[in-house]
């Protein structure tokens, strides 16, 4: 559930009292470390495909990083939808994982070894229109050369993502510190294209929204409960092992939701 914003209560209680407008039950089919390790990458999922670009049957949908416990989700959501599915993968791993999803998706790009242009797959797939959606895992804004070492090589390049996306299509960030160019603009102009950026936290940011983020929840965990949503979840963690849990979540080295179980 919510805390409202107009709460007197802190969240962090053992006990708390919430008026029942603000939850959602959670099916007994649905154990606990599910319903934890799903909510968010699920809120995520449903506020980019239902709300910032409105994914329906017909339509293109390109997942970066599909392997990842949001692109599972991300794909599985689309796929529900009647959406057909373009992902990529930063592995082996990734790749075999992505190509036994059932339904399967339609095309699953390897991107490990560096070779492989993005934009000229998706294009090939798509017989040269472009993806109406696309959901990003960050982006590279710059040239290999100028770029930070931090940011991963595996990342597409702004332009390579605005090549891809097809006319009216829409392009669906993660990257906050985007920057787009006089020239990216006008791409996107030409194509009447759109870029939302994805923050899930919106919904507790105005009073007006706390429905939607309710209703949000409520198909989260409905999907789970109906199997059309299967995250990826890890073993569960001991209260313990927490601190290292944490340490590799934050140097993003768990490739699986965390669950910790007390």
């Amino acid at each position: 559930g919510i805390l409202p914003l107009d709460s007197e209560e802190s969240g962090l209680c053992e006990v708390i009292l919430v008026h029942e407008h603000y939850l959602v039950r959670k099916p007994e089919k649905v154990c606990w470390v599910e319903a934890a390790g799903t909510v968010r990458d699920g809120v995520r999922a449903y506020t980019a495909l239902h709300y910032l670009s409105q994914v329906s049957p017909g339509k293109t949908v390109l997942v970066m990083d599909g392997a990842s416990p949001f692109g599972t989700i991300a794909i599985q959501l689309a796929q529900h939808r009647g959406a057909k599915v373009i992902s990529t993968a930063h592995s082996l791993e990734d790749k075999q994982y992505l190509e036994r999803l059932r339904p399967p998706v339609a095309r699953v790009i390897d991107v490990s070894c560096g070779k492989t242009d993005v934009a000229e797959s998706c294009l090939e797939e798509t017989g040269g229109l472009g993806v109406d959606i696309v959901l990003d895992a960050g982006v590279r804004l710059y040239s290999s050369e100028d770029e930070p070492a931090l940011k991963p090589q595996l990342l597409p390049h702004k332009h390579d993502i605005i090549t891809l996306l097809g006319v009216g299509g829409h392009w669906i960030t993660t990257e906050k510190h985007l920057q787009l160019d006089p020239p990216d603009s006008h791409s996107l102009f030409l194509k009447g294209a759109t870029v939302s950026f994805l923050n899930d936290e919106i919904w507790n940011l105005s009073n007006i929204q706390q429905g939607k983020y309710l209703y949000i929840l409520l198909m989260v965990i409905l999907h789970t409960k109906s199997n059309l949503s299967r995250p990826q979840l890890d073993e569960p963690i001991p209260f313990y092992e927490a601190k290292v849990s944490m340490e590799m979540v934050q140097k993003d080295q768990a490739r699986k939701r965390q669950v910790i179980q007390f």
